[in-house]
């Protein structure tokens, strides 16, 4: 379809001008490449449903694409619709007695997972606003034989821990042309998705990998667990461990870490994530994992342990993170109240209005022994040896 055509066209040059303007601190910039990123989605939205005008029967929709919705979902979205439009949308929103579905927010969360493969590898979980969340913080725990007494109780317990998804607030501000408005509830919720899941996308990946911990998630990078001094709300580095080769004695040693929880039990290490830039993966990952078969063929992201790559534009160049992906919990729920809120502070086109939607949630390691913090600038390419024998048949002349 022409909008996700257009949205793939254009994501790359508009993201970099997003993480660009991060880094710069430059809020001018960052809410430029924004407004030019939603006026995209909304231009491929309203053209895709000039093109479907015709098919009005449910069925034909679905057939092409077009996500249905929930007899709660449209009745949101109407009201929703039926606020935007009045002239005190501020205060029509305020007493608006709907909140956004918890399905809308999932199916966000849903195309968050299939197009970012590092939300898939770690346990991403709709937290749907919950106050704390119960998390396991040992991964596992022995059960004793014997009485049954308080000890057990506390033995089992101590592997659990709350995590607060209260801390922070991760928001988006959702420019609406008046004309969005008038192509009703199906279209104005593919938008909000559109909007929502880039929004989050780049807020979760660099909060998952790089969060300081203050007014943000706790990294990857990040130390974490008993004994880690927070400053001022911001918890230390990890220290960057040099990896300048994939072999598997190295490569075992370097994940071998991880086989141990902490609370000092070994635990089974199946498979690990690796994290680098997209930059680093072609000129140094690439190589390195890269090997020729006996046929010719190359085969691409060969590691002794089965290892996904992920590549991630939130990772500084020559940096790498290798870890447990199920070992980050990162919890995203709706706003308490759920509510889209409209604001005066921005101030786009004359045919726009501009809303706040806002989600609370909280991302952290669980354990301190699960992801390591590499240095992988002086990674070497792989070197293949190739031993030809030659063999000499004689043969008995009589």
């Amino acid at each position: 379809m022409r909008n996700l055509d257009l949205l793939q066209a254009k994501k790359a040059e508009i993201m970099n001008k997003l993480n660009q303007a991060i880094k710069d601190g430059n809020e001018e910039a960052f809410a430029q490449a924004f407004t030019e990123f939603t006026e995209t989605i909304q231009e491929a939205v309203m053209d895709e449903a000039k093109g479907l005008v015709q098919a009005a029967d449910a069925n034909v929709l679905v057939g092409r694409g077009v996500r249905q919705l929930t007899s709660e979902e449209n009745n949101y979205f109407q009201k929703v619709i039926e606020a935007m439009r009045t002239s005190n949308p501020q205060q029509a929103l305020t007493d608006l007695d709907v909140v956004m579905p918890k399905t809308v927010i999932d199916a966000v969360f849903d195309d968050l997972v299939e197009t970012h493969p590092l939300l898939d590898a770690i346990n991403f979980q709709n937290t749907s606003g919950l106050i704390e969340y119960l998390v396991n913080a040992n991964g596992s725990e022995l059960a004793s034989w014997g009485t049954l007494t308080s000890t057990i109780v506390k033995e089992l317990t101590s592997g659990f821990k709350k995590i607060n998804m209260s801390f922070h607030k991760l928001s988006a501000f959702l420019p609406v042309a008046k004309s969005m408005l008038d192509l009703g509830p199906t279209w104005l919720d593919r938008y909000v998705r559109a909007i929502l899941g880039e929004a989050l996308a780049n807020g979760l990946e660099e909060g998952i990998i790089n969060g300081t911990g203050k007014d943000m998630p706790i990294g990857m990078n990040r130390q974490v667990g008993e004994g880690v001094t927070v400053t001022d709300g911001v918890y230390p580095l990890k220290d960057t461990v040099a990896v300048t080769s994939l072999d598997p004695v190295s490569y075992g040693q370097l994940i071998s870490g991880m086989a141990v929880g902490p609370n000092g039990k070994t635990r089974v290490v199946r498979s690990v994530i690796m994290i680098v830039n997209p930059v680093d993966y072609l000129q140094k990952v690439m190589p390195a994992t890269t090997i020729r078969g006996a046929d010719g063929a190359y085969v691409n992201n060969v590691l002794p342990f089965p290892t996904t790559i992920i590549q991630s534009t939130q990772i500084a160049q020559g940096k790498a993170i290798f870890g447990l992906g199920n070992r980050y919990f990162m919890g995203i729920g709706t706003a308490k109240s759920g509510k889209i809120e409209y604001s005066d502070e921005y101030k786009f086109l004359e045919d726009e209005r501009v809303y706040l939607v806002k989600l609370y949630g909280h991302g952290e390691p669980l354990d301190n022994t699960a992801f390591v913090y590499a240095n992988i600038s002086g990674l070497q390419p792989a070197v293949h040896e190739v031993v030809v024998t030659n063999t000499v048949n004689t043969h008995e002349v009589v």
